[in-house]
């Protein structure tokens, strides 16, 4: 509500439909990007605890015919759009309140890890983002969350988890997840700035998560980079892999809230077919976000703070992170 009041009042001045902008040229340059989130900077070790994700994105229509073709039949794929495929590899993990118990309580999220690969299909027009991503990995054991955050903790000198022998157990994980975004459904340009509205809906199908989801959200700057956003470790608001920078060095502050109606959930759920840890989760559930995006040259660096709101009953307080985001064009 606060971002909606605020876009408002920013795009009384000036506003300038995102249709009325005349189309950029094709981009040939792919996108690597790196995003980390971890609860670190609140000072926190608890429930989700950290995610790593690496991506690549092609070039605009850097990806064969034949997928091209399938894309343009897609009932909600506009053929107009330029297309990029999409590649990831990531990691997430997820811990009680308490990690220095050997014996969480039953009532406490339960410890968590999910290993993952996506293959995606991305669409821009210039003026809506459709975003199609199929999540493949396996939850569990497997996954080598706790080998991780054991090395990372021992590395750094943190205390070091003792209840992992009570995580999920190991089970297959498929998400295919399908967003869409309308960038720039008003356009200002107050007192030399730039400033853009773009709201997002989107849906997830799987045994990992299965959930609907509907936001916004403002940026506000200087030489804004076409983009949607910095990217986020789903469940988030969606971004974009790829930014196209105007001339020069450019920056936005940037505001964002989504709602999400949560259907499975399996970090809180627990295993799909064998009996594991679970707690009662909470079917609504709001993130919002705020932060600052810089670009130079090909690259794109953005740190963003998340509040997250209870996800399961009992849980005592909502839960904030941080997320940094480096991108590189080549």
């Amino acid at each position: 509500m606060g971002a909606a009041i605020l876009a408002a009042c920013v795009l009384s001045s000036g506003v300038v439909r995102a249709e009325d902008e005349a189309p950029r040229p094709p981009d040939s340059r792919g996108v690597f990007s790196f995003q980390l989130e971890n609860d670190l900077v609140q000072h926190t070790d608890r429930h989700y605890t950290n995610g790593i994700r690496f991506s690549y994105l092609t070039p605009e229509g850097g990806i064969p015919d034949s997928v091209n073709a399938a894309a343009d039949a897609m009932p909600f794929f506009p053929t107009e759009g330029r297309k990029r495929a999409s590649f990831a590899l990531g990691q997430s993990m997820f811990t009680p309140s308490d990690i220095t118990l050997r014996d969480p309580p039953a009532n406490d999220r339960p410890y968590a890890g999910w290993t993952y690969g996506s293959v995606g299909l991305v669409s821009d027009t210039g003026r809506r983002l459709d975003n199609l991503e199929l999540d493949l990995g396996i939850v569990g054991p497997q996954s080598y969350a706790e080998d991780a955050q054991k090395l990372v903790h021992q590395i750094i000198g943190a205390k070091q988890p003792q209840g992992w022998h009570h995580q999920l157990k190991n089970e297959p994980g498929v998400v295919l997840t399908y967003e869409r975004t309308w960038r720039a459904v008003a356009q200002a340009y107050p007192l030399g700035f730039a400033a853009d509205l773009s709201p997002h809906a989107g849906a997830s199908l799987g045994n990992v998560l299965t959930q609907g989801a509907g936001g916004l959200m403002l940026r506000i700057g200087r030489n804004l980079p076409d983009d949607y956003g910095p990217p986020r470790i789903r469940p988030s608001l969606p971004g974009s892999d790829f930014f196209v920078p105007t001339a020069g060095f450019g920056w936005y502050l940037f505001a964002g809230a989504e709602e999400r109606a949560v259907a499975r959930n399996i970090f809180l759920d627990g295993n799909t077919f064998v009996h594991s840890a679970s707690v009662d989760k909470n079917t609504w559930v709001g993130d919002f976000q705020f932060g600052i995006a810089v670009t130079f040259g090909g690259v794109r660096v953005a740190l963003t703070e998340v509040n997250r709101t209870r996800e399961f009953e009992g849980q005592q307080h909502p839960d904030s992170f941080g997320a940094l985001t480096v991108g590189t064009r080549f």
